[in-house]
């Protein structure tokens, strides 16, 4: 807190922000200050308050010893001086004695006796103060399930009584009573009890969090395991490193060992690793840490107890190692309190929890189902061996020749002969054969940094590439090996033109939205592309040269730097797009293919004609890449190379995507995932047959099939290390996951990759992150979690404004920002992010989303403050005005309705929310007027449109200002034009008023 507040309306005011606060170390050490400021004062009311908040943020903040010696200061001043405690106060303190009830039990320090002697003093306070004792029998009821005795007559004693208004809420007594019946046994009569908490009917600051953290095993038991599933995304992230309600992360991660999930729950364990040092609660701790242990007893029992672990800060952690310590500090604080309770309840039940046999074999719980063997300390997980593995020889001299001559076809198989020849080479006692067949040990050196080169470069890490390729380069030199030189450093060439080129920031066009804010793409907008086209054709002429001056070069060296200027060119015209550079490409095909033909090398023969293929596609001219690519597959069935054809597969699919023809896509794409089954995925690029196999189910119609494609391609691309190409996939997957509303599976998704290690270290393309952070809380928004989308899209909106290369990302951020804080309340934020969407918008111009967010901002101003937010709520729409203005002078067209139209009828909800009504139909008129009414050109959506802006008008005319009759002509001419158009839908809300207005409505 910057400076202690001086007098009472500081000290509410800051009361009121801290309130706003999450709970957690950062709101309590401030609440404390607070009441040290309140005692300054010396007034007793703003005390008492203060109080309330600190006691407040030491229940929620899991620090149970401190909250009843904060109550023992107001239940001081209440004796003292009762008249300080108006109604409001004096319920809140009768409520909070259950809190000390609750505080006092989860300490096993504090004696049995002790806990009994509250509740005397609770009972005894509610009977003098003539309060009913519902909550009394509630807390002894509680009592009693903790220390497993005589819980049938105290839940009887309590559930037969009538609620009051000091009872716990509806949600936590639901809770309580499926408690007991899940203790007794009864699976089906807890489950119903807690369905209106499950659905969402009843809730409160800790339901149903906790609801859902218990019902889980229950669900799985009586097959409902779906819902299980759907409950365990949506409540664990309404639990997750919250320090009050470690008992439910528990709970979650002995959920996922009992259901396949070990792999999530090692994930979930790291990320609530702040739980080991900041539970203060004995009670919640010892659930925590059961749970704990529940699930790294399963994974140890797995074979995987030398797995790295999330534990106790300080050190690191195996899972063996960490379910030792955690064993043995759960034993102790079950010993400690079954030794206070003077039973052996809570050993009990730690020992069931930790003897249950698994539930499900595999439950399918999150997009990103990963096994134990994934989770390991190196990264990147090796891909699956392919079917058709290749047979590596024993021999060093074989091995040798065997990868070179398999390198030369361009073979998979060479990869495989060369990881193990790294492997090799790297030991100490590693002696190179004395074999003028194999040649010096530089040479294969040189062969072992072209591979790695290769690789590299497919991670779009290409100034590593060049410089590897370089090197080749020199020791092919060193070697005696020219030929290998040259098409070394021809690489090398290719590799450094693909280099991102920093475009000046003033020069760069800023990002479309929010998806410009993923581009891992370095050379930003048309300048990059130029630059990068220029680069491309630098390198193909310095390869020309290459060629010409190289001597003594064998067929299938020559072929590969033809194929490589080829390449060059190719690349050049995909980022131009220029006509002019369609000849040239094809040019260097036709020396590829007629060079290749004369010396008989099929790999080389396919890949020119897949080249000619590609430049057809890239020039538009599809039948003329169709025909040829007809042939190259025909060529390939019959005469090999095998390995190419699921490459010559996918590109056919993506031409007949091109024609319109989904079907022979996916057909064409389907049979090359097949055939590449047989070959290791990064050679024949499985990630990207997925990718496109997604696009094309979204073409038809089936969104969840091509989600699953989604998914396995950004597996598929983290499996081989393109970390970057893996979270596009997965951005884009997330962003389908939301728009088919699976809003859980989303938020799951997103928490997942965002609580990847190089995420978190900041290793990851900033954007890339952001767009992923901004899905997430849309998604956060789509599921009605206001406070912390808020939350998000404020952070982002600070970020973004410091983006100067993209001005337009951060007016689409700021302006959602300012439409969430609207929702909120907080229209002052709101008012200030949406002034920096409107700074932003005069360098990057986004007419439709900031005129939308002006609008939304003033209609949610109106409904909520009526007549009293009006003026400001007008302001906002004056800014819309000047913002339609511009858009009008630039010559922009919306793409839906017109600004000034959606301007127009937003002026009449604004003013009819403020009861404003000559004005709100005034400006319904003219909205009307721009809109136009239907007719068979304008479409359905135009109809429906106009239809509610003219049932809003007879409303305002006919209900508010009391004019039956014109709103009804209005009314019956427009029912009768939208069902002579065939509009009987949008016709039925206009006659259900008009019928209103008739029966004097």
């Amino acid at each position: 807190m910057p400076t202690a507040p001086q007098n009472t309306d500081e000290l509410y005011q800051a009361l009121e922000e801290n309130d706003r606060l999450p709970y957690g170390r950062t709101r309590t050490v401030t609440a404390e200050e607070l009441v040290d400021a309140a005692e300054q004062l010396a007034e007793p009311v703003p005390l008492v308050h203060a109080l309330f908040e600190l006691q407040e943020a030491y229940t929620y903040g899991s620090e149970p010893r401190k909250s009843p010696v904060v109550f023992a200061r107001l239940l001081n001043l209440f004796d003292e001086q009762p008249d300080v405690f108006d109604e409001r106060r004096r319920h809140t303190l009768f409520w909070r004695f259950k809190w000390v009830a609750d505080a006092l039990r989860v300490l096993p320090e504090i004696p049995l006796a002790g806990l009994r002697q509250w509740l005397t003093e609770m009972r005894d306070r509610y009977e003098k103060a003539g309060l009913g004792l519902q909550p009394y029998y509630g807390q002894a009821y509680q009592l009693a399930a903790h220390i497993g005795e005589g819980t049938t007559l105290a839940y009887e004693l309590w559930a037969g009584r009538s609620r009051t208004g000091l009872s716990d809420c509806e949600a936590c007594e639901i809770c309580e009573r499926a408690l007991y019946h899940l203790a007794a046994g009864d699976d089906e009569r807890a489950l119903n009890d807690w369905e209106p908490v499950l659905a969402g009917k009843e809730s409160c600051q800790e339901e149903p969090a906790r609801s859902v953290s218990y019902a889980l095993l229950p669900l799985l038991r009586s097959g409902r395991v779906d819902r299980a599933r759907e409950l365990h995304l949506a409540g664990y992230r309404n639990c997750r490193r919250n320090p009050s309600m470690s008992g439910e992360v528990g709970r979650h991660l002995e959920f996922c060992a009992l259901t396949g999930n070990e792999a999530r729950g090692l994930e979930l364990l790291a990320e609530n690793r702040n739980l080991f040092g900041e539970v203060e609660s004995p009670l919640d701790l010892f659930d925590f840490l059961t749970g704990a242990e529940v699930l790294l007893q399963r994974v140890e029992s797995l074979g995987h107890g030398e797995l790295p672990a999330a534990g106790y800060a300080g050190r690191t952690w195996t899972v063996a190692g960490l379910r030792a310590e955690v064993r043995g500090r759960a034993d102790d604080l079950a010993a400690r309190f079954d030794a206070r309770n003077g039973t052996t309840a809570h050993t009990d039940r730690r020992r069931a929890r930790l003897d249950r046999a698994p539930l499900v074999d595999a439950l399918e719980l999150t997009l990103r189902t990963r096994g134990l063997d994934e989770v390991a300390p190196a990264a990147p997980v090796a891909a699956p061996a392919a079917r058709t593995a290749a047979e590596v020889p024993e021999s060093l001299p074989e091995l040798i020749l065997r990868a070179r001559t398999l390198d030369e076809q361009g073979h998979p198989d060479a990869r495989a002969c060369w990881s193990k020849l790294r492997t090799l080479a790297a030991s100490r006692d590693y002696a190179h054969p004395d074999d003028p067949a194999v040649g010096p040990l530089a040479r294969l050196r040189a062969d072992l940094l072209s591979d790695e080169a290769s690789r590299t470069g497919e991670k779009d890490e290409f100034a590593e590439a060049a410089a590897l390729h370089e090197e080749a380069a020199g020791l092919y030199e060193d070697a005696g090996a020219p030929g290998d030189a040259a098409v070394a450093r021809a690489c090398a060439l290719l590799a450094a033109a693909e280099i991102p080129a920093e475009i000046p920031a003033e020069g760069a066009e800023g990002a479309e939205g929010a998806e410009g804010a993923g581009s891992a793409d370095g050379a930003d907008g048309a300048g990059g592309a130029a630059v990068k086209a220029a680069a491309l054709a630098s390198a193909h002429a310095a390869m020309v040269r290459l060629h010409e001056e190289a001597s003594g070069l064998a067929p299938h060296q020559e072929a590969r730097l033809l194929r490589l200027r080829a390449t060059a060119l190719g690349m050049r015209l995909q980022t131009s797009g220029d006509e002019a550079h369609v000849a040239p490409v094809l040019a260097e095909a036709d020396l590829l293919l007629a060079f290749a033909t004369w010396h008989e090398l099929g790999g080389q023969i396919s890949g020119a004609l897949l080249l000619r293929a590609t430049t057809h596609a890239l020039s538009g001219d599809l039948p003329a890449a169709v025909t040829v690519i007809d042939g190259v597959r025909d060529r390939l069935k019959a005469h090999g190379p095998a390995w190419h054809l699921p490459r010559t597969l996918a590109l056919r699919g993506r031409i007949q995507l091109g024609l319109r023809d989904a079907q022979a896509a996916q057909a064409d794409l389907a049979e090359g995932l097949r055939l590449a089954a047989d070959w290791p995925a990064d050679v024949v690029d499985t990630a990207r047959l997925h990718a496109d196999l997604a696009e094309v189910c979204m073409h038809l119609g089936r969104p969840d099939e091509a989600l699953r494609h989604l998914t396995r391609s950004a597996e598929l691309e983290l499996r081989r290390g393109s970390r970057t190409d893996a979270y596009c996939a997965y951005s884009n997957a997330a962003q389908l996951c939301l728009d088919l509303g699976r809003v859980e599976d989303c938020i799951a998704l997103l928490d997942s990759l965002l609580a990847e290690p190089d995420v978190a270290a900041g290793e990851v393309d900033d954007r890339l992150v952001a767009q992923l952070r901004l899905t997430r809380a849309r998604a956060l928004h789509t599921g009605e979690d206001l406070k912390a989308a808020t939350t998000e899209f404020v952070a982002l909106a600070a970020e973004s404004a410091r983006w100067d290369d993209d001005p337009g990302s951060h007016v689409m951020i700021a302006a959602e920002t300012a439409v969430l804080l609207g929702e909120s309340g907080e229209f002052g934020r709101a008012r200030e992010a949406a002034e920096q969407a409107i700074a932003a918008h005069a360098r990057a111009p986004r007419y439709e989303q900031l005129s939308g967010c002006l609008r939304e901002l003033a209609r949610l101003q109106a409904e909520r403050q009526g007549p009293e937010g009006l003026a400001d709520a007008l302001a906002r729409l004056a800014d819309a005005g000047r913002i339609a203005d511009e858009a009008r002078a630039a010559e922009y067209e919306a793409q839906g309705r017109s600004l000034d139209t959606a301007l127009a009828y937003e002026h009449g909800r604004v003013n009819a929310y403020a009861g404003a009504y000559e004005d709100a139909l005034a400006a319904l008129e003219k909205a009307l007027a721009l809109l136009g009414g239907p007719t068979p050109e304008k479409g359905e959506d135009h109809a429906g449109e106009w239809a509610e802006c003219l049932r809003l008008t007879a409303a305002v005319e006919g209900i508010y200002l009391e004019r039956p009759a014109p709103a009804l002509n209005r009314l019956d001419a427009a029912v009768s034009r939208l069902t002579a158009l065939g509009h009987t839908e949008e016709a039925e809300p206009l006659s259900s008023l008009a019928n209103r207005l008739r029966d004097g409505g």
